[in-house]
């Protein structure tokens, strides 16, 4: 045993402790029926005893896969990493894989206007078994080349030019009327604002619609204003610096993203005004900023975790049963209620009819 300490434990270790043969061990340890319970069960005793750990490197070349999936994120490092919703993305993909003791691969673009990048590098290389993509732009149609490679593909998000392929995403134009009307109608608001993240991308479409939906809804659009933004914090300030706000008399704002809302928070400040009490203000996503401002955001909160968990989960059925048919994962947001708004403080998640 101590000679062994030194080195990896192999098949033939465990073999000439149970007495039986090296290809017999790896038919033990991977439930083959050939192999008596008895001699199994005696197997995997001495598996466990002396430490041995299968190599995913044989695990592969028996199976012909690489024992990983892909991550792709057309968008640059530095845009990743930069924000919540990724890292939320990455932790709940990660679950998943490391309950099949898969790797993780993420493919990310050198600049915004690269995004081919991300998916060349995982359709050349072949070193993973499928892929997810998020925060893909409109019209990407790259989705389709990566798709035709005979890849597993499920996608993050909504994307109706791709009715047919495997997604996971929640109603963002449902979440953005939802939280639109209640400054509408729990708080009387009648003078709106609306900050959207880059409406190169479907999310950011979907939430302006939410928002469109709900002023037209109570007679409100035509005081109504969209300034466009990217989803930062510096946007955020400067859809309101950049616009005539004092004077358009605004009483409730809408932003796209919390940190969108923060920003937001920053320059009322700094044209003298507060929020609630001068200026209502609304977020989107709950990833945690929103709990620490003062006032505390009132968001909705979106499962990005749970969102790309249940992804990764759907491309590793894919791979096993290529020939599965396309699914659509909605999942559930939900209305939470802070000081920005008018609401008392109440960090518990109020869920939607």
């Amino acid at each position: 045993m101590a000679g062994r300490a030194t080195r990896n434990v192999t098949l033939r270790d465990v073999a000439e402790r149970v007495g039986v043969t090296p290809a017999a061990v790896s038919m033990a340890l991977s439930g083959s029926p050939r192999i008596s319970a008895s001699t199994a069960e005696r197997v995997k005793a001495a598996a466990a005893e002396l430490g041995y750990v299968p190599s995913s490197a044989a695990k592969a070349l028996r199976s012909q896969r690489s024992g990983a999936i892909a991550l792709i994120v057309p968008n640059s490092t530095q845009h990743v990493f930069g924000h919540s919703y990724f890292m939320h993305v990455l932790t709940g993909v990660s679950s998943a894989a490391n309950e099949r003791d898969a790797q993780v691969l993420v493919s990310t673009s050198a600049s915004e206007a690269s995004g081919l990048t991300a998916y060349e590098r995982v359709m050349r290389s072949r070193t993973a078994d499928g892929a997810l993509v998020t925060s893909a732009a409109i019209g990407d149609r790259n989705i389709e080349r990566l798709a035709a490679s005979g890849l597993p593909v499920v996608l993050l998000g909504n994307y109706p030019d791709l009715p047919d392929a495997s997604s996971v995403g929640w109603d963002d134009l449902s979440a953005s009327r939802m939280v639109t009307e209640h400054l509408i109608v729990d708080h009387g608001k009648r003078r709106l604002l609306h900050v959207t993240g880059p409406l190169d991308h479907q999310t950011s479409v979907d939430r302006r619609e939410g928002f469109l939906q709900a002023v037209r809804a109570h007679g409100q659009e035509i005081d109504a204003a969209v300034v466009e933004g990217d989803f930062s914090e510096d946007s955020g300030a400067a859809a309101l610096d950049g616009t005539s706000f004092g004077d358009a008399g605004y009483d409730g704002i809408v932003f796209a993203n919390d940190d969108m809302a923060f920003g937001g928070l920053q320059a009322l400040r700094r044209k003298g005004l507060r929020s609630p009490e001068d200026v209502a203000i609304v977020g989107f996503d709950d990833f945690g900023l929103s709990r620490t401002t003062d006032p505390g955001i009132t968001t909705v909160h979106v499962p990005a975790e749970e969102l790309a968990r249940i992804a990764a989960e759907r491309l590793f059925a894919l791979i096993e049963h290529p020939q599965g048919s396309p699914t659509r994962d909605d999942l559930e947001v939900s209305l939470v209620r802070r000081e920005s708004c008018g609401c008392p403080r109440q960090d518990v998640v109020l869920l939607r009819d």
